[in-house]
């Protein structure tokens, strides 16, 4: 066998560098993602020793990409972005505009074409989703209101990045880059190619938004019903991948593009959604495959070579656009805590910053010192990021410690936020209500909803479930087959399950059980059991079962009196037809 393996060496060396580095980033309080990107620079053209084959790391990347798009539209949250709409959606917007033409400005004076400062600023306007929420959580902030605005703020960001990369290719030419030969932008004037662009975009995204939630979560559920966890992950890259490159080809539009639909078409779905969460470990893989790919193009160099322009980018990047987005949320109304908190929210940039720069650079519109610059300004501002959150905090504190910086600064400017933690607090009752219909029960409460436990006395009822032992299933995982030797009674706390019987199948939710004819009769399993959800069990077997009947010796009438009654509540079951939702009484 040969030993020259590129793909290998690029995946034993890369992953091997990224966790090496990303743990000690971690260690040091800083994204794992610092670390990613430094392994990329490691084995890259610009460091001696190891080099990675650039074709295959351009190929792996463009797979992370995908992965990492299905992974933003999978956690797009409707629900979120509507409530803090009035200050994200206008304050993003503004902040992109003000943030590129800075970019460009500086793209001109070091003489760039337009192409080039467009991509500069666009890549340099945008923060990390990722950075963020690790920041966020650090400080239990996620749920504030303040939370609340910075995330919605770069959801904004993410949706009009989507939108710089379905329009990006069609104006490529007129900006100065080259766009290969599959584009039309030579063929037709610049609004008939943006007209055919968006034509397509919009058509791909009708359908995918009519049929992908009425066909895709159809699917995975017939997947699962197989009984096979292997088919079920792999149903889930394969709508990933699939729609990624299926949109690509037959609507012209990015893998990125298809990708992000993906997961927005999975997410409509709470089983698909949670499966797709579950299921898919190539995606944290591809990811960091990703950044080790953008890693690869940084010239750690430049950062000697042009110290003048790396300083200027990381100006723009931690101060340029935490000054706008500053001034934006005061001129909205907002407290000053609220706007430091946005504005130290933005000082960085990630994942999209990397992705456009690399369209910008396979369309000759960026020049290669352009992706290291980006690459210096995402490095440096993601390592002093959490410099520039504690400075806010202290600014916070010291602001709210004075009287009278706190009645000008935040008292007298309350009533937005005021107005927004009521709609904030609507939005989570709404949730709360959804969330109900899909709880998790304790294990009191399972046996409360079991008709054979449901009059014993509190003690015994506390005796009865020191006898239950917790299980966990997968999705598409069997729990019980017919023929089985019946060993006891299993319980839904979450999750969801099929019981498939005489051709019929009757799906059980949580707070469910089934099984239970084991506590009356040592039979075979008369019935298929699949998990359809990721499911926590709740299981009392017959042997724990009898002992407990033999120590409370009134149990045994109650089983006795109700045995009759369930099997006729079984056949009740069959006689009321397939796939319907039944749920024991």
């Amino acid at each position: 066998m040969s030993h020259d393996v590129p793909l290998i060496a690029i995946l034993a060396v890369g992953f091997g560098l990224a966790f090496v580095l990303g743990f000690m980033a971690q260690k040091l309080r800083l994204p794992p993602l610092v670390g990613y990107l430094l392994a990329g620079v490691a084995i890259g053209p610009f460091t001696p020793g190891f080099v990675a084959d650039a074709g295959l790391a351009a190929q792996l990347a463009e797979v992370g990409v995908m992965l990492l798009m299905f992974g933003v539209g999978l956690h797009f949250s409707v629900a979120d972005l509507m409530a803090v709409k009035r200050i994200a959606v206008p304050g993003a917007v503004v902040q992109i505009g003000a943030a590129t033409a800075i970019g460009v400005a500086l793209a001109h004076f070091w003489g760039w074409s337009l192409g080039g400062g467009l991509v500069l600023g666009l890549s340099l306007s945008v923060a990390s989703t990722v950075v963020l929420l690790k920041a966020l959580e650090e400080r239990n902030g996620v749920s504030t209101p303040n939370g609340r605005i910075a995330v919605g703020w770069l959801i904004v960001e993410d949706l009009a990045m989507v939108l710089v990369l379905v329009l990006l290719p069609a104006m490529a030419e007129m900006l100065g880059g080259s766009v290969g030969g599959d584009a039309h932008g030579s063929e037709h004037g610049l609004l008939l190619t943006l007209a055919i662009t968006l034509a397509k975009v919009g058509c791909f995204v009708g359908i995918a938004m009519i049929f992908g939630p009425r066909v895709v979560p159809w699917l995975l559920r017939q997947v699962a019903r197989t009984g096979s966890r292997e088919l079920f992950t792999l149903s889930v890259l394969a709508v990933a991948l699939g729609v990624a490159f299926g949109s690509a080809k037959l609507f012209g539009v990015s893998f990125a593009l298809g990708a992000f639909f993906a997961g927005v078409v999975l997410s409509e779905s709470e089983l698909s959604h949670k499966a797709a969460e579950k299921s898919l470990p190539l995606q944290d893989a591809f990811a960091v495959i990703f950044f080790v790919s953008v890693g690869m193009l940084f010239d750690p160099g430049i950062i000697l070579r042009e110290p003048g322009m790396v300083l200027a980018v990381l100006a723009l990047i931690v101060v340029g656009k935490s000054i706008i987005a500053m001034g934006i949320v005061l001129v909205l109304g907002y407290p000053m805590s609220t706007a430091l908190s946005v504005s130290a929210a933005l000082a960085q940039v990630g994942e999209f910053s990397f992705i456009l720069a690399g369209m910008g650079i396979a369309y000759g519109l960026l020049p290669p010192e352009g992706l290291s610059l980006i690459l210096a300004g995402a490095l440096l501002s993601i390592t002093l990021n959490p410099l520039v959150f504690a400075g806010t905090d202290f600014l916070t504190a010291r602001i709210r410690a004075s009287a009278g910086l706190r009645k000008r600064l935040e008292e007298n400017r309350a009533g937005p936020l005021t107005r927004l933690e009521a709609e904030l607090e609507t939005v989570r009752a709404n949730l709360a209500k959804k969330a109900d219909a899909h709880k998790t029960f304790t294990p009191e409460e399972l046996v409360r909803k079991f008709p054979f436990f449901a009059a014993l006395p509190d003690d015994q009822r506390e005796a009865l479930i020191l006898h239950f032992h917790p299980r966990s299933a997968q999705p598409g995982e069997r729990i019980i087959r017919a023929g089985d030797k019946a060993d006891g009674i299993y319980f839904i706390s979450s999750g969801q399950a099929e019981v498939a019987v005489a051709g019929r199948r009757i799906r059980l939710r949580a707070g469910d059980f089934f099984g239970e004819m084991a506590l009356l009769s040592g039979k075979p399993r008369s019935a298929d059991v699949t998990a359809l959800d990721f499911s926590q069990l709740m299981m009392l077997s017959q042997a724990d079962f009898r002992a407990f009947a033999r120590k409370y010796p009134d149990i045994r009438k109650a089983v006795a009196a109700l045995a009759e009654q369930r099997g006729e509540l079984n056949q009740q079951w069959l006689d009321a037809g397939a796939d319907e939702d039944l749920s024991p009484a």
